[in-house]
């Protein structure tokens, strides 16, 4: 399977998966000085699942994605720049310091939405990709969502409207196995998210989410088979956040998940394998590899100086972009 995979291609992919690594643990390392406000729900242990679909899709393909999303607006070309000063709360992020962690958006890099109610971004993705059909063009709608998503009726209602229509459109589920501290078992009665959309006729694919070669494989097929027209999939991908639900610190001190099922995961560590793999077949050297690292950080070290030093939106501007109406902002024009 990983012989059909561009050197290239895994090359570019590790590059994403490390930028996303590196960003977040960036971010864990920055959040206690108290600068950074808004609540940050970080993808650690998740990132090759963003960084495979991402590469496969175009600039005009368009993403939505959810509270967690760091990781698929980065993989999809948001720059680090923006999304630091926008954690910030800086005029010079994504959304003028008004949208935060949960609503990273860039339209013209095809990130229409996210959004932080759970299941919130699937009807949005929805209609995105009925558009995209109606105006004929190859471009598809992919939308991210966690386990606690499939347990919102709008997911069903979503499935059954993009198979009435044959939309273009991957719903990609990133199963970490826990809605907040709610484990997948005490909340669904079959572990089998990948054939909810069989009732509809949308064929589901179940995959190893930590493992970015499968990744690569399954994510790029099913990526050009709804470009060609074959309608709407459905794609589970199994992983783990090793980070609490919300903010920089783990959980099972608190008694929210196991010690020992974190260590177990944090040991098929995506970023490790990918680039165990990367080694042992000789695809590059740990010099290489540790050049790619440099060069992120160096990134990564821009974006928090770009962060620091720009300012604050002006308060003239509290209501540019932003939608209300008169009674519940009375005297604002």
């Amino acid at each position: 399977m990983a012989g059909k995979i561009k050197n290239s291609d895994l090359l570019n992919v590790y590059f994403i998966m490390q930028k996303i690594r590196l960003f977040e643990e960036r971010i864990v390392m920055l959040y206690p000085e108290q600068e950074i406000k808004t609540p940050v729900h970080l993808c650690i242990g998740q990132e090759a699942i963003a960084s495979s679909v991402c590469y496969y899709l175009k600039k005009e393909d368009i993403v939505f994605s959810n509270h967690r999303s760091h990781g698929h607006c980065i993989a999809k070309g948001l720059e680090l720049q923006s999304i630091m000063a926008e954690l910030y709360g800086k005029d010079t992020g994504c959304c003028s310091g008004k949208g935060g962690s949960m609503h990273l958006v860039s339209p013209e890099r095809g990130i229409f939405a996210t959004s932080a109610i759970v299941g919130g971004g699937i009807p949005l993705a929805t209609g995105a990709a009925l558009s995209l059909k109606l105006k004929k063009t190859k471009n598809i709608a992919v939308v991210f969502f966690g386990d606690g998503a499939v347990e919102q009726g709008v997911f069903y209602e979503s499935l059954n409207f993009a198979a009435l229509k044959k939309l273009p459109i991957l719903f990609v589920c990133e199963n970490n196995f826990y809605a907040t501290n709610s484990p997948l078992s005490a909340r669904q009665p079959l572990d089998n998210i990948y054939k909810r959309g069989e009732a509809f006729g949308i064929k589901g694919v179940r995959c190893d989410g930590n493992d970015a070669i499968s990744m690569i494989d399954k994510a790029s097929k099913l990526i050009k088979k709804i470009r060609h027209g074959s309608g709407p999939f459905i794609l589970e991908c199994r992983t783990y956040r090793w980070k609490a639900h919300v903010g920089p610190d783990c959980d099972f001190d608190k008694g929210c998940r196991p010690l020992v099922e974190l260590e177990s995961w944090m040991k098929r560590c995506p970023v490790k394998r990918i680039e165990n793999y990367i080694l042992k077949n000789k695809i590059a050297t740990r010099e290489k590899l540790n050049i790619i690292r440099s060069k992120i950080e160096e990134e990564i070290d821009s974006a928090v100086r770009f962060a620091k030093n720009s300012d604050f939106p002006n308060s003239k501007d509290l209501y540019s972009n932003v939608y209300y109406t008169e009674s519940s902002c009375p005297g604002q024009k």
